[in-house]
């Protein structure tokens, strides 16, 4: 099976099959790929590999995004960002503090093209655009309260936070708590999800709801977030 049959196929399973989408998702493992050669990007260097651990994986979020104003927070090498603006009509801005992984991802958005995605080099709680997207999303590696407090304040109430955890994160998903109600949060859900094609592998959506206004002390600046979590 080549990358193409593979991603065609577990796309197929969440009904997202379109030709256009798996030419620009493989468009953009080439262009990572390569640049992953020079600059530290992702630990996946198998094409297979980049469709189930970073395409097929992001995939299920798609339908969370469409046609909303999204918010991709330490977006890394562009997940789940990019493949949510491949997938749907949702307006994603790739929010990153590291400039070379900026400058990488305008090069993606520049060469695929889309016209639906923008690449900002800043860090999420001097970013300011406080409570202007339906929708925050992010893939970092923080833990959830860190997470919690650099992305709600860019959410309006009324739109949710999604964070992507490993299943068996429901430690760091309760201490996580405090933080999110403080910062106008409610959890609603916990999603696991097996990621198709990948062997039984299984992946976790955090979905938290934004019911009123973060207080305006929140985001503190980063050393303190993460000397000091909520």
């Amino acid at each position: 099976m080549t990358a193409r049959e593979l991603l065609a196929a577990g796309l197929e399973t969440l009904h997202q099959n379109d030709p256009q989408a798996v030419d620009k998702l493989l468009a953009f493992s080439d262009l990572l790929l390569k640049k992953n050669k020079v600059m530290n990007l992702t630990a996946v260097t198998d094409p297979m590999e980049v469709v189930t651990r970073h395409f097929l994986d992001c995939a299920p979020l798609a339908p969370y995004a469409a046609g909303k104003d999204v918010v991709d927070v330490g977006c890394g090498a562009g997940f789940p960002g990019v493949p949510l603006a491949i997938l749907t009509d949702a307006r994603v801005t790739l929010l990153d503090a590291l400039g070379k992984r900026i400058r990488f991802l305008q090069e993606v958005i520049d060469a695929l093209p889309l016209g639906n995605a923008q690449a900002v080099h800043a860090r999420a709680e001097e970013f300011g655009h406080r409570e202007a997207f339906d929708l925050a999303v992010s893939r970092a590696v923080a833990k959830l309260n860190v997470l919690a407090e650099l992305s709600m304040p860019l959410v309006k109430p009324g739109g949710y936070f999604i964070a992507m955890k490993a299943v068996g994160s429901d430690e760091e998903i309760e201490q996580a708590q405090k933080a999110i109600t403080l910062l106008g949060g409610r959890l609603e859900r916990v999603e696991d999800y097996d990621v198709p094609m990948a062997d039984g592998r299984r992946s976790r959506l955090v979905i938290v709801k934004k019911v009123k206004e973060t207080p305006k002390k929140y985001p503190r600046r980063f050393q303190k977030i993460s000397s000091d979590p909520l």
